[in-house]
């Protein structure tokens, strides 16, 4: 079924008419997170294109290409996605092809809402000018996420030195970068993806030191892997977390007979994504190999809709009205944007 609500290119299309500078009521946040309000889900689904890594990476069949994303994702009933830099590499500032991307996802009715960016240098590198280099790698790729109506890329906050000296030098790049993305409506989100990013504590300082309402945290349900032999609390560390958070990736493994996830207790887990408020986007990321990607996906979207309905009840009272802060309802930008596509 085609996801009846406009697309965020349109919406952004419409806001675009408004005077450069001029304060809108209601932030664009409002205008794509929410809608008829009793109605809407606790959060909605998307589907985090690292899910299907084996075959667009041509080692499982049938091979797919990163164009047929959209259409892949709506035939596993999700309807908003999240891309990955690597599978359209060479293609970030190819105005066609991110046409024709943006033509996909609209024609199958699915959202485009982050880029997640690897492989463009240490945002918190200790040499000053190598971090200014890596945070001007990813602005082809704020442009990108512009261009295709999402609302955030995904970034990596990796350094060296001691813990404070690599909380000082990711939050500097994190602030260079986050003040660029701003001007373009985007915002740039962390992932505790490896060392001590994966440390809950020690992200959420660096998210402090920042202090740029255009820069938040995506945590992830199982990326908490210090360093060998070392692994930081799941549960703690998304809860650290959650205060920055812009959206949320939804880790899977394996699964047992009842459909549960053997490593997530999904039902905790979504239980303090909740009570810190969060409304939006849960992304699938299935990494398993006990599975074919397109059933782990399913697996992780059926156990996700299943949390949702059992915990509707308890986080279903009225919520006070919007105070704008996007990282509730799911990361939408920071500030206006001046227009849609481009």
């Amino acid at each position: 079924m085609i996801d009846p609500r406009p697309t965020r290119r349109a919406v952004l299309a419409t806001v675009g008419g408004c005077a450069a500078g001029a304060a809108l009521v209601r932030p664009v946040s409002a205008l794509v997170s929410s809608s008829s309000g009793s109605d809407d889900p606790l959060f909605r689904i998307s589907l985090a294109q690292w899910s299907l890594h084996q075959r667009l990476q041509g080692r499982a069949e049938p091979k797919l290409d990163n164009l047929d994303f959209a259409k892949v994702a709506r035939s596993l009933e999700i309807g908003a996605v999240e891309y990955v830099n690597q599978f359209f590499k060479d293609k970030a500032e190819d105005a066609k092809y991110l046409a024709e991307m943006n033509k996909v996802a609209d024609g199958e009715g699915v959202r485009n809402l982050l880029i997640m960016c690897d492989g463009e240098g240490r945002l918190g590198d200790p040499d000053s000018g190598k971090r200014a280099e890596a945070v001007a790698n990813h602005h082809r790729w704020v442009r990108a996420a512009k261009t295709l109506g999402c609302h955030s890329i995904r970034v990596n906050a990796a350094s060296a030195g001691t813990y404070e000296e690599q909380q000082e030098r990711a939050a500097d790049g994190l602030r260079q970068l986050s003040e660029f993305a701003a001007e373009h409506g985007i915002s740039v989100l962390v992932e505790n993806h490896g060392g001590l990013s994966s440390n809950g504590a020690w992200l959420a300082g660096v998210m402090r030191k920042v202090d740029h309402p255009g820069c938040g945290t995506l945590p992830d349900f199982g990326n908490f892997r210090i360093g060998r032999g070392e692994e930081y609390d799941r549960y703690r560390g998304v809860a650290e977390l959650m205060p920055f958070a812009k959206a949320v990736s939804a880790k899977s493994h394996d699964f047992d007979e009842a459909g549960n996830e053997t490593h997530t207790d999904y039902l905790r887990m979504l239980r303090v994504v909740l009570e810190a408020g969060y409304r939006g986007y849960v992304g699938v990321e299935y990494e398993g190999g006990g599975l074919a990607e397109a059933e782990g996906i399913v697996a992780t979207r059926r156990l996700l809709e299943r949390v949702r309905t059992e915990l509707t009840p308890e986080f279903s009272k009225p919520r006070p009205p919007s105070d704008g802060v996007p990282a509730r309802d799911g990361g939408d930008p920071p500030t206006e944007r001046s227009g849609g596509k481009g």
